[in-house]
């Protein structure tokens, strides 16, 4: 057993604010792209509700720490997100950036619900460049709003996070300035939050207004900042049971789209050998849940579409069945896939179990060093519950906030 705090200010502060701002100031004010009722009400969820989340991140050589913080929180968030009991969709997206001279100015990721993909990307961000102050902030503010899929669900909560540590070029020619953006997300519903790594001059004021003008909450954390971390014993059982889960998918369709579920099975691959055992249980344990479901499975998964109703199996061209079924009879390629869902369905139900068995452990440790009340990841559970009533979501522990 080990108990550790690490860097992780970076998501565990944006997931805190994903659907709050702002629970923790004495000058809270509701955000103006929130339904408010005014009978105190809580707005009915809709059946397939939705969170879009993109995280806007400053990827120059100062923010290293942090950008090692998100390849760690990233499932948490996730986890904490999809743990409301209407189990919304929820998707992600990703702009890093840095600035004119470097490497690139923006790299984009778009929103998706096929989260490893977008976690294989991460993985590959390092912390290179910069170092010269001011960044490309407008342009990367610009990108998140206009050049990201956001859903067109008017109930639907879109918001932007964005993290860094220095304040945007406003001198830049042909550059479309942040008050111009945010007016164009504020029009389509987007909420836009800033968050401060260290005390670098000239940021406050900057990632001040940037939020103040996007409705959302300014954050300021140290450049490192610090959130529960605490390694279990059923980690080790939860990475291993998750790869099992993933070898249980079985997809189908024309040559462009196995093309795409053969990029999801390669980063999936990539994450297994990649990321922590840590990272591992926290992705177990999101794919183990009802909105974990459309990463695990993604489009074209066989298993889920015939049992589901979704497509005929006696309808589908056998040379766009899985390899491993093609040479079957259709008594056999029936057997196949009853026999797969049993095992994904067993498999499923043990990694709840030992994501239960792995919330109480933390739990306990947490109160054997005196609880976690003032910490960032408390924080996150905190506001998640309470904005969330706002949009109709409703959470019931904290469980999956660590």
């Amino acid at each position: 057993m080990k108990s550790n705090i690490i860097a992780a200010a970076l998501f565990a502060a944006t997931t805190g604010a994903i659907v709050l701002y702002p629970l923790d100031q004495g000058n809270a004010t509701t955000s103006p792209h929130l339904p408010i009722t005014t009978t105190g009400a809580v707005p009915h969820a809709t059946e397939a509700s939705r969170i879009d989340v993109v995280f806007v991140l400053d990827t120059t050589s100062s923010m290293g720490g942090m950008i090692e913080a998100a390849k760690e929180k990233i499932w948490s968030i996730a986890s904490t997100l999809g743990s409301a009991q209407q189990a919304p969709e929820i998707r992600m997206g990703l702009v890093a950036f840095r600035d004119r001279g470097d490497a690139y100015v923006t790299r984009v990721v778009d929103l998706s619900a096929d989260l490893d993909t977008m976690y294989a990307t991460l993985m590959d961000y390092q912390a290179v460049g910069g170092g010269d102050g001011p960044e490309s902030v407008n342009q990367a503010l610009y990108d998140a709003i206009v050049k990201m899929s956001w859903s067109q669900d008017p109930s639907a909560y879109k918001t932007v996070f964005l993290v860094g540590d220095a304040p945007p070029h406003m001198d830049y020619a042909e550059d479309v300035k942040y008050p111009e953006t945010l007016g164009i997300a504020k029009d389509r519903g987007i909420v836009v939050n800033s968050i401060q790594c260290g005390d670098m001059p000239g940021t406050a004021a900057q990632w001040q207004r940037i939020a103040q003008l996007g409705g959302g909450r300014f954050f300021q954390v140290e450049q490192a900042g610090s959130a529960v971390a605490i390694a279990t014993p059923y980690d080790g059982q939860l990475a291993a049971i998750s790869r099992k889960l993933d070898d249980t998918r079985l997809y189908y369709g024309t040559k462009e789209e196995r093309a795409v579920q053969g990029r999801k099975l390669k980063a999936t691959d990539k994450l297994h050998a990649s990321s922590t055992l840590a990272s591992r249980a926290r992705r177990a344990a999101f794919n183990a849940s009802a909105s974990g479901k459309s990463n695990l499975l993604g489009d074209g998964e066989l298993v889920r579409d015939v049992l589901e109703g979704r497509v005929d199996l006696s309808a589908i061209e056998p040379d766009q069945l899985p390899e491993s079924l093609q040479a079957k009879s259709p008594a056999e390629q029936k057997v196949i896939i009853d026999d797969t869902a049993r095992k994904r369905g067993e498999l499923q139900r043990e990694i709840r179990a030992l994501a239960q068995k792995r919330s109480t452990y933390i739990r306990e440790e947490l109160e054997g060093m005196g609880g976690a009340k003032d910490s960032l990841d408390e924080k996150i559970y905190r506001t998640v519950r309470e904005q969330a009533a706002r949009v109709g979501l409703s959470y019931k522990d904290n469980s999956s906030a660590y």
